[in-house]
């Protein structure tokens, strides 16, 4: 028997994301010739050996040294002041930034919402759901079986036959909200939700809370940037707090949240 609740406890706590000592620095081209003149692209060619100072090149270290351990069936929210670096480490997580320094670690299939799903704002909604569904690895038949659950957890056409309209037709609260229900119509071994719970209303918000919920019981991984204290408090069991880059406070929900509101005073 305690050989059969070992294997569980291993199961159960099986890492998803795993980043040690990670490091992401963005550099920024703040040299002051003149863009397009031959002039400039020669001082370029001549300066490539040199180091980045020389070269004009500002350097952003937008995470710094950030070590943590995601595991499956959590709900991690990321917390801390704008420009913190919580958008920047998703973006890691997800594999379109490349490390400085230190790794990022992930079993399966990490997913950042408004990536994965490749919406084309040209494109009717009913064309974006088979787009945004086909990027996320679902076959036809898939999407055809849950074409009208993303519809209906849209909201979409609530107010109108909107889902036939091109993107470019919604506002931003509905393209958001399209693009959480198709990310949301797949079970994900990670996925990563930048401020979408943000837009739309309070029933909307429930619906996505409620669905974050699912997805963790289905032993997937989700990872929520909000700014939104209660819809992390409603659909988190852990936070991490960055500020500056740096990974100030990583444990549960109450806990970290408490201390983040006397930070900020609010």
């Amino acid at each position: 028997m305690a050989e059969q609740n070992a294997g569980q406890d291993a199961q159960e706590r099986r890492p998803t994301v795993i980043a040690d000592d990670l490091h992401i620095v963005y550099r920024v081209n703040g040299a002051k010739t003149g863009k397009g003149s031959a002039t400039a692209a020669l001082s370029r060619i001549l300066r490539r050996g040199s180091d980045d100072a020389a070269r004009g090149v500002r350097k952003v270290h937008a995470v710094r040294g950030v070590s943590f351990v995601a595991y499956r069936g959590e709900a991690i929210g990321l917390i801390g002041s704008n420009g913190s670096g919580k958008s920047t480490l998703l973006r890691a997580i997800a594999g379109l930034l490349p490390a400085e320094k230190g790794k990022v670690y992930t079993d399966g299939q990490p997913s950042l919402l408004g990536v994965n799903a490749a919406l084309m704002n040209d494109l009717t909604g009913e064309r974006n759901i088979i787009l945004g569904g086909l990027a996320m690895g679902m076959s036809r038949e898939q999407i055809k079986e849950r074409y009208q659950d993303i519809v209906d957890f849209s909201g979409i056409n609530e107010k109108g036959d909107f889902i036939t309209l091109p993107m470019r037709t919604y506002s931003s609260g509905m393209a958001a909200r399209l693009r959480f229900s198709i990310a949301a119509a797949k079970d994900h071994d990670v996925l990563m939700i930048d401020e979408a719970l943000a837009t739309g209303d309070r029933k909307f918000q429930k619906r996505s809370e409620e669905r974050i919920r699912e997805l963790r019981k289905e032993a997937g991984t989700v990872f929520l940037v909000s700014h939104n204290n209660k819809s992390i408090r409603d659909t988190c069991n852990r936070v991490l707090w960055l500020e500056r880059g740096e990974l100030r406070m990583d444990g549960p929900t109450d806990e970290v949240l408490k201390e983040y509101e006397k930070f900020t005073g609010k």
